[in-house]
């Protein structure tokens, strides 16, 4: 199988330069794409400096000439890519060698849509095993969080460590863009993909390193404007995807509890939020009744 890398980067010079020279060595990469998001620093020289060392063209560069966030930027890559399947990998991750030769195998089911990494987090001391995804719904939200990694079962699949069939990701439509700038966009396609019927698979034995940089978006958005953003997508995420009529009805039941309790906490950023995502209701709206012609099961079948 041919595989296609692709590699979106904001301002992630030190980290290309670390990291790239690992992924075209283990990767068996056929073609590796680097989407640059406008970085401001000198990022695009480093690729140019790179492809020099390799004397050859094999990093292919696309440039936003505005910066248009994590999904738009993933999807152009994903657009870009020549291959059937599209590997993923944020500019903070590398990997192991032979990472792929496990996880490929799953793509001889054709239903399988994406199967995500085993990620080996790098957090201060400690390496914290992630990639697996599991949630509920509860208080009407989506409630996700980490999961035991022995098991193949997920309910999403990272956006920066995994891999991708690309025809399923073009009917699906790619990741939604209205999550920019940042959280969300892959816990929402992989939903969608569940709900379509596609199947999901955490492969613990396709191992990559993480060095997580969320301070690269500290330095760009305060800590008020990050739990506004992350609120604002958790409610993008019900308005999208749920369609169980009980569990609709239990967000719109806890929509005034969580309102009424961000104003005695002093949590006002979920209010914003809230407010946000308002806003964009029509265009939600739109992208539901788009979406739910794809979906063949109900949120109990993926949840439950």
């Amino acid at each position: 199988m041919k595989i296609s890398v692709v590699i979106p980067n904001f301002n992630g010079r030190s980290l290309l330069k670390k990291n790239l020279p690992k992924i075209l060595k283990y990767s068996g990469v056929h073609e590796l794409i680097v989407v640059d998001d406008a970085s401001t620093d000198e990022s695009i020289e480093e690729l140019r400096t790179q492809n020099l060392k390799l004397r050859t063209n094999k990093i292919k560069v696309i440039k936003n000439r505005k910066n248009l966030g994590f999904s738009s930027t993933v999807n152009r890559g994903v657009t870009e890519a020549a291959h059937e399947l599209v590997v993923l990998l944020n500019t903070d991750v590398y990997p192991e060698k032979n990472y792929l030769d496990f996880a490929l195998e799953h793509f001889k089911d054709p239903q399988v849509f994406a199967v995500g990494f085993l990620q080996k987090s790098i957090e201060g001391s400690d390496i914290v095993l992630r990639g697996r995804g599991v949630g509920k719904f509860e208080r009407g939200f989506l409630a996700h969080r980490r999961g035991d990694v022995n098991r193949p079962n997920t309910l999403w699949v990272s956006g920066g460590a995994s891999v991708f069939r690309k025809n399923i990701w073009e009917k699906l439509g790619g990741m939604s863009t209205i999550y920019s700038p940042f959280y969300w966009e892959d816990i929402d396609l992989s939903y969608r993909a569940l709900k379509a019927g596609y199947r999901l698979i955490f492969e613990p034995k396709s191992v990559v390193y993480h060095e997580g940089q969320e301070g690269a978006i500290r330095s760009f958005y305060t800590s008020s404007q990050i739990k506004t953003i992350a609120y604002r997508n958790q409610i993008f995420f019900v308005w999208s995807n749920i369609t169980d009529w009980s569990l609709v009805f239990q967000h719109l039941l806890f929509i005034p509890y969580h309102i009424l309790r961000s104003f005695i906490t002093g949590d006002l950023a979920f209010i914003h939020g809230f407010i946000l995502a308002f806003k964009k209701l029509p265009y939600i709206l739109r992208k539901r009744q788009q979406y739910s012609k794809l979906f063949l099961l109900t949120d109990k079948d993926i949840l439950l």
